[in-house]
């Protein structure tokens, strides 16, 4: 799938009120037409050795490939729901920001398989994460 701009803005439009808001994931699109969200490492997103928390890395990457999904289906009828994520975390990261960008592996009806690689500023790997997402009708 080619991401768009647009597809990023809508993305945004529905973090409104959410743990995206709260932990200010910021999405966007890279020229490849991957899907991208970024998120800051800062008191907000630390663990208490003052490292980014593993548990931060793998919402923005639950995030990421759930809003990815949610633009490959029709959300007035069906809805993607998380059901399992792992995540390698490669490296520390102690501020700035770090950046997620998803590549689907796998889109069926029912399921959609995201590969997602989490970089810093600098460009190091941080984390490799896989997420599962079932694809469900809404009732």
């Amino acid at each position: 799938m080619h991401f768009t701009p647009q597809h990023a803005e809508a993305a945004t439009a529905m973090k409104a009120g959410t743990l995206v808001e709260h932990l200010d994931m910021h999405f966007g699109v890279d020229p490849q037409g991957r899907l991208q969200a970024s998120m800051p490492v800062d008191h907000r997103t630390h663990q208490a050795m003052g490292l980014l928390h593993g548990g931060a890395t793998a919402a923005l990457a639950e995030t990421l490939g759930s809003m990815g999904s949610a633009m490959l289906i029709d959300l007035s009828t069906h809805a993607p729901v998380g059901m399992e994520i792992t995540a390698n975390h490669l490296r520390g990261v102690q501020e700035g920001r770090v950046i997620a960008t998803g590549e689907l592996v796998h889109q069926g009806q029912r399921t959609h398989v995201w590969d997602i690689r989490v970089h810093d500023e600098a460009g190091r790997l941080v984390a490799i994460c896989r997420l599962t997402n079932m694809i469900i009708e809404r009732r």
